[in-house]
Formats: structure tokens, C-alpha cells, sequence
């Protein structure tokens, strides 16, 4: 937890916390000051209410609080009335305040709060009744959402906020949480920002960011700072209610201007603080949006029957799912004690996400609009207009309220106004000689809104992902990551897209399939490296069967390429657990194995068991008593073996929760660790001969090596796997008996990995693009069959025994069998699927 005193310690004389006065805490004195605080304190858990001022002895108190195991409530600063108000609610056990200008700890007489063991923070919601409900948080809500909020700002240890809200409010806390789990500095702003000196004071402050919600961000502008912030300040992020768009483009244009960043974002308390940002980048373009979902979290669509709407531009409620959820609300102390309430938030927003894959708000699904922090209802608006004669009808969002009035239109929006205490600007007046009613005499309130369009995409990407995923259901908000693709589909959909799009852009992987229908093609004729390698060492495996010919490694290069899918497509399976989903692709593997398996028993008389049980690479039998299929088919058996062995130590949730902490690179790193390891011991506990390089100690290092391949990020890292391998692979020719064709195999492979980690694509010319892609995309069924052509078919026409002739005819038989087989795979699965879209034609829209 980013409040582990600890944690805080680590950053040891950083600055933390700089008052207006020049006075700073450093991070080593802060965690000494709370770990004092937190001694004051009872040793059994409680709730602790702290007034929330931007004080470093109330951050002291709210941060010892926390470390000590305590919940914490926070007050709001300088408000006895309602601090009174939220003690008698939740009864916490002592509060820590400022009174007469002294922070005092105060126990209080009435029996404590129980409080659960997760419960780490109670919030409170705005209410336009000023009584708003309590939001109970746990530690790894506030921990998780902190991170995520200096994950997508960027938030790095030299840099300072500007903290110019409330402590109290959600939006205020999570500035001051995520810059503590950078290990960045606050500056605690005193008063308002359109005080006299605001503006020296902020230079002199050396803050690098601002937050605010729009009310600030209007108040900079008439006080002159929307031109004149100092040069420090390179980031604003706004948050707290809508900004108007044009005020939108108008903050992300000066930040533009001066290199800098402005980030809108929304969030709820009950989502501790953030569910979604825009990154400035998009600001200018999308205005109005709302983003998309914080790292972590997720965003969906549902309509009022609770289906979710995944059909572009359609508009239901906002669902966020994500480790920051709120455990549930609580109304008094009694509520407390109670565990977590909710998967996910249903949001109360209505909302439409855009072609871009961004959300924006389009109203309250409750019929509420949150103005200048005042949620306001449309239904009460109704009924007091009502009860003084006139008939309306109200609806709007976060920005603007929309009246509908049959009759007179003069003074509707002064006396709106007046019943809500917002400004007249925030209504706008409709006259009209009727209200549009159902049958039922309910006003039909969709037809007096705008209804956007809604544009047709083109079908060809959308048909391609079917395809490749059948019997899977596909929709365009699904990309190939998420429905957890593997290396067979990549090539598959990497040709599609070619043929679809002219040419499949950089990151297709990660795109939704509606972004893709609407994307750019690849400038120029390439293939993705690992794509070229595919096809290298298919041909490599059908060369090497047949001749002399010193290409070796063929099918040690198709292991490397396994360890990088499963980095690549599987590793968000393995992280949530989800095993189903990471072992789904195995079947596309292992149906037609089993297939080659029944047609051998057929033409035995004998049922192959050992290959039955993928076991023929553990040296139990010979091809010759056909109890095993040939020596080829190893590479499928290896292949299980190696997706078991992955999967065991993530299907054990504490070795799975380690390995995910550690990260895609590191957790790398312990397999190809492990892999040495056996690959070292091996040898000299399991003795069998030349068969052991058909075994999963000889060759899951490879595999490791691919997933390091993949998950290598920076510089640094591939640096490291491409030493790693410049260490292992010699002395894998040498253990691999130290003869000419090891060292041509193991230092081919070198260089491959060298590639693999280097390049990302291989210019080639467009003609040769798509036959490559289909050589790529058949390398399965071609090492499935090729044999078939030299041992099954030739000799039927009396071609027998090792000729140049007879050699090509194998090579290029081979391959041409395992081409036929991958055409006749796409003929199936596309009549079957266009059979499975007449029966369900709405699939299609999903």
C-alpha cells in the first residue's frame, strides 16, 4: 500500500509536503511523524475521523491513521456542524481536529463502530440536500486506484501538485494519493485562487500540476491565469462535473501551446476517485468525451434489461468494473461491519461510446444533472413547475438542463434557477404548443432529444474475427487480445486484415475490431518479423526431414515463436486466473493431432496409446510397435506439456498473485531461470538417449526465451534476454554433443532471437507479401502433413527412396498438402459460420 509507512519511508529525504510559509516535510519525516501519531492511537481497529484540512498535521494524522490499520473518515476542514453530524452517524472511535487553532485528538463517549476487516476509508458523497451517503472503501481500493492515477498521468518523483481542493472530497484525496505512491511532492495552496498573491505564490511554489474542477478553471480564467500560469505547471487535469467542450478545447489548446498536458477525467466516490481519463492527445478531437477506462479498470454499456450494448454509438448505462469498486454505502455506523456489496459500479450515467473506443456522458440515468457540485432532479424541477401551473418537461446532463414548457417561456429559467440554486446559464427554455406523450400519457421523453447518427461500417474485419474465433460470439468492441488469440489466429487475421484492409496497421492486436474497420493501412509492403520467422522455420522442419541439408532448428524456432504468443495473446489470462480462456487455443491444436492419431489406428488395426496420451516424447515405445505415432508429432505432445507446466504455477492464486506483481518480464525470467535449471539436472536423472531432445527439459528454455522475447519493453531488457541467450545457446550446442550441426542450429537460433528482439518488421516486396502471409498461415497443417507426401503418397506412384527429384517433389508436396488443408479449414469455418449468421443474424450487430 502506498500508505505503508514503510513505503513512504523508502523515498527517504524527498521532499513530500510544502506549505505556503516555505515549510517542507520531507517523506522520511512525514513516515516518522505518522508512525508517532499512529502510537496515540487504540490497538484494536477502529474508525478514526480526521478533519481533512491541507495541513501537514492533518495528512500526518489521516496517513499514521491508515498505516496503524485504521479506517478513516475524513471531515470536512473548518465545518463543525457537519463534522458533528457525520460523528453521530458513524460513531468513530476518537476524531483528530482543529479546534481554536490547535489539532487535538478527541475520544468520543459513545460505544465505537465495528468496523470490517477491509474497511479502510469512509466517504462521503455530494448531495443538493447536504446529506450525502457514506462510500465505504477498502485499502486496496484506495491503493489500486492511487497507482492507476500516476500510472496514466505519468507521475514522477520530481514533480509537485498544486493541491487547490478539498481533502475531504474524493477528487482532492486522490492528487494527494497518487503523488504519495509516486513519491512526488504536494504543495498545499492556501485559500482560493482568486485571493490576492495566488498567482506569485503558485510560481513560487514550483508545482509542475494543477487540478481543479470547471468552477476553477473558470475562475483562472477571469483572474487572467489561463495565459499567464507559470512555466512550471506543464499538466491540468480536470475532473468534478462537465466542462463545456469549447472550455475543453480551449484549456487542451493553451497546454498545447507550451508543451504541456490537460487531462479530463471522471470519476465517482464510489469508484474511490477515478473511472476514466482523456488523454490530451484525443482532448482536441473529442472535447466532450469522458475517456476511457483508468489501467486497471473496464468500461461496458448496458440497457435497462441488463444486457450489455456493444453496437457502436449505442447509449445505456455506464458500468465500471475495476479493483477500485467501493465495498457498498453505508447510512450509519451499523453498516460498517458489513463486507463488500458490489462487483462492479453501475454508474446511474447514460452513456455512448464513440468509434474511438471513448465514452461520453449523456445524461443521468436517474434523471439527476450534477452542476457546481449540486445534484439537481429533474423530476422535482417537473413537480415545482407544475405546482405553479405550467406543464414541462425537464431532461439534461451534467452541463445543461433542458425545459420542454407549453405556454409563456419568460422567466422559466429565473425561476428554475431559483429552485436549484444554479445559474440561469445552465437551462435552456424549449416552447412548444404540446408534450409529445406514450400511450400510457407518460411524456416520451427520447423523442424530444436529438438522436445521433449512427453510421454502418464495413463488414469485412468484423467477418474475418468470426471466422478466425467460430464458434466464439464476436463483436466490434472485442479486439484480438481480448478474445485471447493465439499465434494460429494471429497469421490467420494478420492475412485477413491484409486482404481487408490493404495491409494490417501497427498495434492491430490490441485495436477493437470497430477501430479496425476505420483504420489506416501499413504504409508500405512488410511483414512482421516473427511472422517471416514462422515461415523460415516451417520450410526449415520440411527441408531437414527430407535431406542432408544443414538447416537445423526449424522446429526449435517454432518453440521460441510458441513462448512469444503466450506472452503475447495469454498472459491477461494467466494474470485473472482465467484458465478456461488460456487453455481455449490448445484445442485448435489438438483436434487435428487426434484426427492424424484416428487415421494411423485406422490404417494399424491398433490404437496408438501412448500418443493417445501424449506421451510419445517421454521414450516409452518406438513408432515400430504402433503403439505411438512417428517421432514428428513430439512437437505437439512438447507443446502441452509446456502449457501445463505455465499454467500450474498460475493456477495457484498466492504463486499467481507473486508472479503477477513481479510482471510479464520477470515472471519471464523465473521460467527461463526453471528451464536452465532442468535442462542442466535433466541429464543426469532421466538418461534416454537421443530421444531426450524430443523432451520438455531440452527445449522449454526456448520457449521461456520467447516469452522474455515478448515481454522485454525497453532497451534494457532485451539487452538482458539477447546476454542471456549469447550465454545460453553455446552452451547448448556444446551439452548437445559439441558436433558442427548443434552449433549450426544453436547459433542460427542466436541470431534469430537477435532479430526477434530487434525488428519489428521485414520490408518485402507486395507481391511477395501475401504468399508469405498464406505460407505463415498454413505452418501447422504443413507440419502436420508434409510426411504424408514422401511415406503415404509417392509411394503409391512407385517414387520411393532419396533422389533430387524425389526430394523436391517431397518438399514441395509437402508444402503444397499442408496449404490445401489450411484452404480447406477456411472453406469449413467460413460455410459454417455464414450458416451459424443465418440462424443468429443479429450476431452480426453484436
Amino acid at each position: 500500500m502506498f500508505f505503508d509507512l514503510e513505503n513512504l519511508r523508502a523515498f527517504g529525504p524527498r521532499p513530500c509536503l510544502k506549505t505556503a510559509d516555505g515549510t517542507r516535510l520531507s517523506y522520511a519525516g512525514l513516515a516518522d511523524a505518522a508512525a508517532q501519531f499512529a502510537a496515540l492511537l487504540p490497538q484494536d481497529r477502529q474508525l478514526i475521523a480526521v478533519e481533512a484540512a491541507a495541513d501537514p498535521e492533518a495528512i500526518t494524522a489521516y496517513l499514521g491513521a491508515l498505516a496503524a490499520g485504521h479506517a478513516v473518515m475524513p471531515l470536512p476542514a473548518g465545518d463543525d456542524a457537519t463534522a458533528a453530524r457525520l460523528e453521530e452517524r458513524f460513531r468513530p472511535a476518537a476524531s483528530y481536529r482543529r479546534l481554536c487553532g490547535a489539532w487535538q485528538l478527541l475520544a468520543h463517549a459513545h460505544e465505537p463502530a465495528a468496523i470490517h476487516p477491509d474497511l479502510a476509508l469512509l466517504l462521503q458523497t455530494s448531495g443538493s440536500t447536504g446529506h450525502g451517503r457514506g462510500v465505504r472503501l477498502s485499502g486496496t481500493a484506495v491503493d489500486a486506484n492511487a497507482r492507476a492515477i500516476a500510472d496514466y498521468l505519468e507521475i514522477r518523483p520530481e514533480d509537485r501538485a498544486a493541491l487547490i481542493l478539498p481533502l475531504h472530497y474524493s477528487y482532492g484525496l486522490s492528487v494527494l494519493h497518487s503523488h504519495l505512491a509516486a513519491g512526488a511532492s504536494l504543495w498545499l495552496a492556501p485559500g482560493s485562487v482568486l485571493e490576492a498573491g495566488f498567482a506569485a505564490a503558485l510560481d513560487a511554489s514550483g508545482a509542475t500540476s494543477l487540478a481543479g474542477v470547471p468552477h476553477h478553471f473558470r475562475l483562472l480564467d477571469s483572474a487572467g491565469l489561463s495565459h499567464a500560469l507559470p512555466e512550471s505547471i506543464k499538466t491540468l487535469t480536470v475532473a468534478g462535473g462537465a466542462m463545456e467542450p469549447d472550455q475543453v478545447s480551449a484549456w487542451a489548446s493553451r497546454m498545447q501551446a507550451r508543451a504541456g498536458r490537460f487531462f479530463v477525467m471522471y470519476g465517482q466516490t464510489e469508484a474511490t476517485a477515478r473511472i476514466s481519463y482523456l488523454p490530451p492527445e484525443e482532448a482536441l478531437a473529442n472535447p466532450g468525451a469522458a475517456g476511457r477506462a483508468i489501467p486497471g479498470g473496464h468500461l461496458l454499456l448496458r440497457d435497462a434489461g441488463g444486457t450489455e450494448i456493444t453496437a457502436p454509438e449505442g447509449e445505456g448505462e455506464l458500468i465500471y468494473q475495476g479493483p477500485n469498486v467501493m465495498m457498498g454505502y453505508a447510512e450509519s455506523h451499523a453498516d460498517l461491519a458489513d463486507g463488500a456489496e458490489l462487483a462492479e459500479l453501475a454508474t446511474g450515467d447514460l452513456a455512448r461510446r464513440d468509434a474511438n473506443g471513448l465514452y461520453h456522458i449523456t445524461g443521468r440515468l436517474s434523471r439527476m444533472s450534477k452542476i457546481a457540485g449540486l445534484r439537481i432532479g429533474h423530476d422535482a424541477i417537473e413537480r415545482a413547475l407544475a405546482a405553479q401551473g405550467h406543464e414541462a418537461a425537464v431532461w439534461g446532463d451534467d452541463t445543461r438542463i433542458s425545459i420542454a414548457i407549453c405556454g409563456p417561456e419568460d422567466g422559466i429559467a429565473a425561476l428554475a434557477a431559483k429552485l436549484t440554486g444554479v445559474g440561469q446559464q445552465h437551462f435552456t427554455v424549449i416552447p412548444r404548443t404540446s408534450l409529445p406523450r406514450r400511450a400510457n400519457g407518460k411524456i416520451d421523453y427520447p423523442a424530444l432529444k436529438a438522436q445521433s447518427a449512427r453510421p454502418e461500417p464495413a463488414k469485412g474485419v468484423l467477418a474475418a474475427y468470426q471466422a478466425a474465433f467460430a464458434p466464439q460470439t464476436v463483436g466490434r468492441n472485442d479486439s484480438f487480445a481480448s478474445l485471447g488469440g493465439d499465434s494460429l489466429r494471429h497469421v490467420e487475421l494478420s492475412l485477413a486484415l491484409d486482404e481487408a484492409l490493404g495491409g494490417a496497421p501497427a498495434g492491430w492486436e490490441e485495436m477493437p475490431v470497430k477501430d479496425l474497420e476505420q483504420a489506416a493501412p501499413a504504409p508500405a509492403a512488410s511483414l512482421p518479423f516473427d511472422l517471416a520467422a514462422r515461415v523460415v522455420a516451417i520450410l526449415a522442419v520440411v527441408v531437414a526431414h527430407q535431406t542432408f541439408w544443414p538447416v537445423f532448428g526449424g522446429a526449435a524456432a517454432m518453440v521460441i515463436l510458441m513462448g512469444m504468443s503466450v506472452a503475447g495473446f495469454r498472459w491477461e489470462a494467466l494474470k485473472s486466473g482465467d484458465m478456461r480462456s488460456f487453455l481455449k487455443p490448445v484445442a485448435a491444436v489438438l483436434i487435428p493431432y487426434y484426427l492424424i492419431l484416428a487415421g494411423y489406428a485406422v490404417a494399424w488395426e491398433q490404437v496408438p496409446w501412448v500418443s493417445v496420451l501424449l506421451a510419445g516424447n517421454f521414450a516409452l515405445t518406438t513408432p515400430e510397435t504402433h503403439l505411438m505415432l512417428p517421432y514428428l508429432y513430439w512437437f505437439i505432445e512438447a507443446y502441452l506439456q509446456m502449457t501445463l507446466l505455465v499454467v500450474l504455477p498460475f493456477a495457484l492464486p498466492p504463486v499467481r498473485r507473486w508472479l503477477v506483481r513481479q510482471g510479464a518480464f520477470r515472471a519471464g525470467l523465473c521460467f527461463l531461470a526453471f528451464a536452465v535449471a532442468i535442462r542442466l539436472i535433466a541429464p543426469e536423472v532421466w538418461q534416454i538417449g537421443g530421444r531426450a531432445q524430443f523432451t520438455v527439459p531440452w527445449v522449454f528454455y526456448l520457449f521461456a526465451l520467447g516469452w522474455c522475447i515478448t515481454a522485454a519493453n525497453s532497451l534494457g531488457q532485451r539487452l538482458l534476454v539477447l546476454a542471456a541467450a549469447c550465454v545460453i545457446m553455446p552452451a547448448a550446442a556444446y551439452l548437445g554433443g559439441n558436433w558442427y550441426g548443434g552449433w549450426i542450429k544453436y547459433m542460427w537460433l542466436l541470431a534469430l532471437i537477435a532479430g526477434l528482439l530487434f525488428i519489428t518488421r521485414l520490408p518485402v516486396p507486395r507481391f511477395a507479401a501475401r504468399p508469405l502471409m498464406r505460407l505463415a498461415q498454413a505452418a501447422f497443417p504443413i507440419y502436420l502433413l508434409h510426411r504424408f507426401v514422401p511415406e503415404l503418397l509417392m509411394p503409391l506412384i512407385g517414387l520411393e527412396g532419396r533422389s533430387p527429384l524425389n526430394d523436391a517433389l517431397a518438399i514441395f508436396g509437402g508444402i503444397a498438402l499442408g496449404l490445401a488443408a489450411a484452404a480447406l479449414q477456411r472453406q469449413l469455418v467460413q460455410a459454417w459460420t455464414t450458416a451459424r449468421s443465418r440462424r443468429q443474424p443479429s450476431m452480426a450487430q453484436a
